[in-house]
């Protein structure tokens, strides 16, 4: 079958998806798109402007030939438009996902889903009534180095993970200065930036037992603390006054080996063991989560599947953030 898919909100990220529906092959067409803002319906202007990780930005227009709606209805109405990517302000999601799911299309809507886990539960049941897929956009559960240390950590080829660090740093986005700055809205670096690395530890070891947490919702490093497993997992980040743009680095302690991933370096995976030190390129990977995720979710739609990152993933991961936040307050230890 052949996905029709509509792309809602064209800042950089629902650009982002355009283009990797685009990229996607046969598999799926990307038949609509709708954004409040006229101008940017030409695709000119949102995908001038770069987000933090590698997307694939080129000079042609995802755009082209694909209809452009200037009603969220009429765009739902449209049969042709078996799938939604929903690319809007975080305290849009919900209202427009259940619009979606409601008119029968499947959704993949971007993190956070929302900051309210009230919201994520009506969400699951409304995507369990309609029959359709609902996957959280958690890009970096695909991205290919990152799905290499899960695997690494599943398989235990490198013996029992010992440690985890995590750093993501990076300027408040300029794309939406306005809503990224009304933490009320956007819930700060932590639920825009720190949430991939809250994510993947839970996707990776379960959500912990408890969390210690320093800084401000915008800048923090948390203390991630397991009955059972890795005696140290630690994530830090938030966004940066100026420095030196983008970081994303991750350090693995195994029983046999350490591995250091770091977005800047060249290679960007290297593993260290008996003295050595090995360059890693993990095989047959997407060439950004992205492309890994628009496929994940078209794979779901096509085969009827759950979606390999569901809403309830997304309220354990709210969780954890709600306890991080908890802890950012009180200077304490929370209990998840």
């Amino acid at each position: 079958m052949t996905v029709g898919v509509a792309v809602i909100g064209l800042g950089f990220m629902g650009m982002t998806h355009a283009r990797a529906y685009r990229d996607a092959g046969p598999r799926c067409r990307l038949r609509a798109a709708y954004d409040t803002d006229p101008s940017r319906l030409s695709g000119d202007g949102a995908g001038s402007r770069g987000g933090n990780l590698p997307q694939g930005q080129d000079r042609e227009d995802p755009l082209a030939s694909v209809a452009v709606f200037d009603s969220l209805s009429a765009l739902l109405a449209d049969p042709g438009v078996d799938a939604v990517s929903i690319c809007t302000p975080t305290d849009t999601h919900a209202a427009i996902a259940s619009a979606a799911l409601e008119a029968g299309k499947h959704v993949l809507v971007e993190k956070p889903v929302s900051l309210d886990r009230g919201e994520i539960h009506a969400l699951e049941a409304a995507a369990t009534r309609a029959g359709r897929v609902c996957m959280p956009a958690m890009c970096m559960r695909f991205w290919p180095e990152w799905a290499w240390l899960r695997d690494r950590i599943a398989d235990g080829e490198l013996g029992e993970i010992r440690s985890l660090s995590f750093e993501r740093l990076g300027p408040m986005p300029d794309w939406g200065v306005g809503f990224y700055a009304d933490s009320a809205r956007s819930g700060g670096a932590l639920h825009d930036l720190h949430i991939h690395d809250t994510d993947f530890i839970c996707a990776l070891l379960g959500p912990p037992a408890s969390v210690l947490s320093s800084g401000d919702i915008n800048r923090l490093t948390t203390m991630y603390r397991y009955d059972t497993g890795p005696g140290h997992v630690v994530a830090g980040g938030g966004w940066m006054r100026g420095g030196p743009g983008f970081t994303m680095r991750y350090t693995a302690e195994f029983e046999h080996a350490t591995a250091v991933f770091d977005l800047a370096a060249d290679p960007p995976l290297v593993v260290f063991r008996a003295g050595e030190r090995e360059a890693v390129q993990p095989p047959g990977a997407p060439a950004t989560g992205y492309d890994g995720e628009i496929g994940a979710f078209l794979h779901a739609v096509e085969n009827g599947e759950d979606p390999p990152v569901t809403l309830a993933d997304a309220g354990v991961t709210l969780a954890v953030l709600e306890a991080e936040a908890r802890s950012l307050h009180s200077g304490e230890i929370e209990t998840v």
